[in-house]
């Protein structure tokens, strides 16, 4: 019994994690977000191609599932079930079964599951997004500081006992994955070709 719960879990969050606001929005927009921009499938490029209000509303989409997943997950089976419903989401929404498995890179999801660890990581990560994005005019490497303080901020969380293994093993593998798919970004930072975040304007 216990083995069929998880095995809902992981199923059902990689399926609807699988599912890509970006996506579905930017076709009724008018076309795939993948053929615009960095051809990313997430928030930040929705707003470089599409404006603020369209990668605000892909960041709450994907940030919906991935609490959705969690919370089943930690019904069903307590932090385990926690921490398998948030690494089956995330691999969803940066692999998706619907989409050529070509989604997007973690950080909206990874954002929900800063929260679900504990709501001091939260915190802790968008002020050290804000920071690292406002200061440096770029997306890229604030999600890059963000998913690194992830761990940093539960590895202390945890050494203090207050948070639980499975809750710091979801944090590193968030953080682990959401880095690997801006590897792309990391190189474009270190030859100095990144360019800065600019939301489109739309009238």
């Amino acid at each position: 019994m216990e083995a069929l719960k998880y095995l809902l879990i992981v199923a059902g969050g990689y399926l609807l994690g699988s599912v890509s606001i970006s996506i579905i929005l930017s076709r009724m927009l008018g076309t795939d977000v993948r053929k615009k921009g960095s051809g990313n499938a997430g928030a930040t490029n929705m707003a470089r191609s599409y404006g603020l209000l369209a990668g605000f509303a892909t960041l709450a989409g994907d940030f919906l599932k991935a609490a959705i997943v969690m919370y089943v997950g930690w019904r069903l089976c307590g932090d385990w079930g926690l921490m398998a419903g948030g690494m089956a989401c995330t691999t969803g929404h940066c692999f998706p079964i619907f989409y050529d498995f070509r989604g997007g890179k973690g950080i909206s999801v990874g954002a929900a599951i800063g929260l679900a660890i504990d709501w001091r990581v939260f915190i802790g990560i968008v002020i050290v997004f804000l920071i690292a994005a406002f200061l440096s005019k770029k997306a890229s490497l604030g999600s890059v500081c963000a998913a690194v303080a992830v761990v940093v901020f539960s590895v202390v969380l945890a050494a203090l006992g207050l948070i639980a293994l499975p809750r710091l093993l979801l944090a590193i593998y968030a953080a682990a994955l959401a880095v690997f798919q801006h590897r792309s970004n990391l190189k474009r930072l270190s030859e100095g070709t990144e360019p800065d975040f600019k939301a489109a304007d739309v009238k």
